[in-house]
């Protein structure tokens, strides 16, 4: 920028070739002329609101409590060391650690005769081709809350550990999927077999304790999502249905 400048230049042509505000370019340009350089003076800039020893603290107070999120470790931090900061100060001393809130990755405690349905599972199913899953339909349940979430947990782990068994949360009761025979009680019911059997609907075998082959449980993480993302979030149920159903006919087709 100081090399346009010098050639004499306009301001407002510069912050458009490179692309920044006409603001920071006149800055910069003021800046070189007084020292000859862009470089921010030493000390310049507002001073951290955290030593060096808050730092440490937040990041091994984290460590030591994956799932508390940042609004908990700043309410340590003021006890600790009686420093108060903001949440979002708590956030960016936690990422510059190289820690991130990520939700954990939810399985299912299974048995040796769990592992080998699965797997018999996937080698009868394995040279399905597109036509022959086109046949099938994928159902399953889940829960939307019109106010803040309070199941969700999150925790602060470093990149790539995603599967570290530390960061993993076993569940033994997972939603069940319906019209996938998963030996559920509900989908043995007499009642949902008769309504199966008038309608000529042809239930698919399905390893027991396997949601998580379900392919619309990540639908619902990409609805989740795409309502999230809205300028203004659902307020009345109605507003949430009728987001759901614009967002779900948006889905590319396979």
């Amino acid at each position: 920028m100081a090399c346009y400048r010098q050639t004499g230049i306009r301001a407002s042509s510069v912050a458009d070739a490179v692309g920044v505000a006409r603001s920071v370019v006149a800055r910069l340009w003021n800046r070189f002329q007084e020292t000859g350089n862009v470089r921010r003076r030493p000390g310049a800039g507002r001073p951290r609101a955290t030593t060096s020893t808050d730092d440490r603290y937040i990041q091994l107070t984290a460590r030591r409590n994956r799932t508390e999120n940042a609004t908990q470790l700043q309410r340590q931090l003021l006890l600790a060391t009686g420093r108060r900061v903001s949440s979002q100060t708590v956030r960016n001393r936690l990422h510059e650690g190289g820690l991130y809130a990520r939700r954990p990755m939810v399985c299912i405690p299974l048995t040796p005769r769990h592992r080998a349905a699965r797997r018999r599972w996937a080698a009868e199913h394995r040279d399905w081709e597109q036509h022959d899953w086109s046949q099938v339909l994928f159902t399953d349940e889940s829960r939307f809350s019109l106010k803040c979430d309070t199941r969700r947990v999150l925790v602060w782990r470093d990149r790539g550990t995603r599967n570290n068994p530390a960061f993993v949360r076993e569940r033994s009761q997972y939603r069940r999927a319906g019209w996938m025979d998963d030996n559920a009680r509900t989908h043995r019911a007499r009642l949902v077999e008769n309504m199966l059997e008038a309608e000529t609907i042809q239930c698919m075998e399905w390893p027991a304790c396997s949601p998580d082959l379900n392919p619309i449980e990540h639908v619902w993480d990409m609805l989740r999502r795409r309502i999230a993302a809205r300028p203004r979030p659902p307020a009345t149920s109605e507003t949430w249905r009728l987001h759901f159903l614009r967002s779900g006919t948006v889905f590319p087709k396979v």
